[in-house]
């Protein structure tokens, strides 16, 4: 790295950061070191099998092949709410819920159905250790007394499912909330050890640049995401507060945040997580299914906002969500919120900013002197790099005061990046003209498009010190390579960049103007 000159360092920070950009959601989502089952501790917790309607066992074993019952997806009520429709199958089971909001609409103009409903477990599905207990549990529907349609006015409704064994009754309580939350009481009478799941993850917005998988809160805070294919086998949270299955906008969750629950955490036949509650004789816990809107999960408990996934730089991200939300209000309209935002944040930056600008412009005016070096000492780096540093001493110079303030605002970037991914409110949220939805990319191209000719503009603007004809190639090309990869991002997240190079130019122009009159001054 000592033997590098400036411009191959400053072409490898940025081939770095292009790496880094593309790769940062496969490397940055924290992972928790898999628990290993103890075969030899005298306390055993069963570990549900995948995939299949077999009992969880005492010995992990690989997950079995998808079995059905007659039962599956046979409905027993359905509950109509303004914001979903929900159904109940004879086994007892959320197995699908339609969202009734205008917005939430596929590609085809159809409300959206969260669940796959050949996928299990299904939300609220019961696996009991004993094995024949369980075999005869799915082949044995619930009851339930009342009208199999209800209309959920905006007040709850309490339901009562129950399901009579030969050796043991099963009851569900559930109260459901208009916004999509419950109340869940399981009562097993002669207490079987049993395990609950919150379902396997909702399978509507599944791509290349989120994470979908499983979320394990537990009782210090800590927040663990399993991502689909990296399960790797058996693993126990003891005293976990929220277990939630999600995809990028939806989730599927159990939660008992005051007092906890011990989940094991399985995987099928893809390593995809699978989530399960330990079960008591009298368990009383919350769910909810539906939307990550952050109002939404806020209003029923804060501290569920953390199901909302934000990566590495949560730290970040979560205040700033916050922010662009308080600007939604202010303004009504979410892309004027994130332009708004944007400004915000480039005034906060401004002096770091500033500071790598004016760096940025010593060491431009210094590249007669450095290129001279270079060719005069270019079979010795050692001397060449020695006079380097004298040359910039002498000018009081820093080589990499260009660099580190743009360093310094990449987890800004990356929050800003996870923020306007995975918010759901952009869904169906316009801006102007065209831009209908800024959660998905803009239909005509324009604004990608736009983000790439100011970046060139940015780029042309800006001093550099490379002279290497090729490295100046490269750099040519760069506007060009994120043009493409806006193309499939969502218009949101374009427009803030698009923004933020708008300012960039105006903050270098500025610069620009300042550097030019200080040397004017000094001549």
């Amino acid at each position: 790295m000592e033997n590098l000159s400036t411009n191959q360092r400053v072409l490898l920070a940025t081939i770095l950061s292009l790496i880094v950009f593309i790769v940062y959601d496969y490397f940055f989502i924290p992972k928790k070191p898999i628990q290993p089952v103890d075969q030899n501790r005298s306390e055993k917790i069963a570990v549900p099998q995948s995939n299949s309607n077999s009992a969880p066992v005492t010995e992990h074993k690989a997950p079995l092949a998808n079995s059905s019952s007659a039962l599956d997806n046979q409905n027993l009520l359905t509950i109509k709410a303004d914001k979903f429709e929900l159904f109940i199958d004879k086994l007892g089971r959320i197995y699908q819920v339609i969202l009734e909001e205008k917005r939430y609409k596929n590609a085809k103009g159809e409300q959206i159905h969260l669940f796959d409903e050949s996928k299990l477990p299904k939300p609220l599905e019961i696996r009991f250790s004993d094995q024949k207990l369980n075999e005869e549990a799915f082949k044995t529907p619930y009851t339930y007394t009342g009208p199999t349609k209800i209309k959920l006015g905006s007040n709850k409704k309490t339901i009562t499912l129950t399901q009579n064994l030969s050796n043991e009754i099963v009851t569900k309580t559930i109260t459901i909330y208009p916004d999509g939350h419950y109340d869940l009481k399981v009562k097993v009478a002669n207490a079987h050890p049993y395990y609950i799941s919150p379902g396997y993850r909702p399978n509507v917005r599944i791509d290349a640049y989120t994470v979908h998988g499983a979320l394990i809160k537990e009782a210090d805070g800590t927040v663990t995401w399993i991502e689909d294919g990296d399960a790797k086998g058996t693993e126990i949270f003891k005293g976990a507060t929220i277990a939630a299955g999600f995809d990028r906008y939806y989730t599927t969750a159990l939660y008992n945040l005051d007092k906890g629950f011990n989940v094991v955490v399985s995987k099928d036949s893809k390593d995809n997580p699978i989530l399960f509650i330990e079960g008591k004789k009298d368990l009383s816990i919350g769910g909810y299914v539906g939307p990550k809107e952050y109002e939404r999960l806020a209003a029923i408990d804060p501290r569920l906002t953390d199901i909302i996934e934000y990566g590495f730089f949560t730290f970040i991200a979560k205040p700033m969500f916050k922010a662009l939300l308080a600007l939604y209000h202010f303004i009504g309209n979410w892309g004027w919120a994130i332009v708004l935002l944007t400004i915000i944040i480039r005034i906060i930056l401004f002096p770091l900013t500033l500071k790598g600008m004016l760096s940025m412009q010593k060491l431009k005016d210094l590249a007669p002197k450095i290129k001279e070096i270079q060719q005069k000492y270019k079979g010795d780096p050692q001397k060449m790099n020695m006079h380097m540093m004298q040359l910039y001493k002498k000018h009081n110079v820093n080589p990499m005061g260009g660099c580190l303030p743009m360093l310094l605002q990449i987890p800004v970037f990356f929050a800003i990046y996870r923020v306007l991914l995975n918010a759901i409110e952009l869904k169906g949220a316009p801006w102007i003209l065209w831009i209908q939805d800024l959660s998905v990319p803009d239909p005509y191209y324009v604004l990608p498009i736009l983000m790439g000719v100011t970046m060139y503009i940015h780029q042309k603007l800006t001093p550099t010190t490379i002279t290497d004809p090729m490295q100046k190639k490269i750099f040519e090309w760069l506007p060009v390579v994120f043009t493409f990869f806006f193309l499939t991002f969502p218009a949101g997240l374009t427009l803030y960049w698009f923004t933020n190079n708008i300012l960039s130019i105006i903050q270098q122009l500025i610069v620009n103007k300042i550097f030019a009159a200080k040397k004017v001054n000094h001549e």
